[in-house]
């Protein structure tokens, strides 16, 4: 039976538009693909977060540079995930000359959740396995990145992932992205 899209019902439109859209990576599909690139992590699961301050409070002495990701859209409509050790001050009036960029805002939850397939409070350079079309800018920090390990979330702000700088850099080529190293 041929099914005409013009006379199709709405709930078979919506599953076709789904279909288009596929769904956002999960945790466990994302450790599975850093396992796949060789990659040795160790993640940690805590109580949610949505701030600098409350990671502070649930990591528990855990080792390396903890991080802050800030996902930002320019006034052109570029896009951009700035990654940070946590305590780092953004002048984001400088920042765009840093970078190349014009005009800097926070990218809004929709957005965020379209490209990288995460919520707010939960941005992390591992969403990047969901920007299957290379949207955004990534920007590392260069003190960061002399750090031995960084803690990043793994696509929810439930956990904490460690990982090294090199390992960080293999995944980020891995997803087909070339992060520019910047020192903030």
């Amino acid at each position: 039976m041929q099914v005409s899209l013009l006379f199709a019902p709405c709930y078979m439109i919506n599953l076709m538009s789904e279909r288009s859209n596929p769904a956002p990576a999960s945790t466990e599909i994302l450790l599975a693909r850093l396992e796949s690139l060789g990659i040795s992590v160790r993640t940690h699961s805590h109580a949610p977060v949505f701030t600098v301050e409350e990671n502070k409070a649930v990591r528990d002495g855990l080792p390396g540079g903890h991080c802050k990701n800030l996902f930002l859209k320019d006034k052109k409509g570029a896009l951009w995930l700035i990654v940070c050790c946590e305590d780092r001050a953004i002048d984001m009036k400088n920042l765009r000359h840093l970078i190349g960029s014009h005009h800097l805002s926070f990218g809004k939850p929709e957005l965020l959740m379209q490209v990288l397939g995460v919520r707010p409070g939960a941005v992390t350079p591992f969403a990047l396995i969901n920007d299957s079309e290379n949207r955004v800018r990534v920007v590392l920090d260069e003190d960061m990145m002399r750090a031995e390990l960084l803690n990043y979330h793994p696509l929810t702000n439930g956990m904490t992932t460690a990982i090294t700088p090199a390992d960080l850099l293999i995944f980020i080529g891995a997803c087909g992205h070339e992060p520019a190293v910047v020192c903030l």
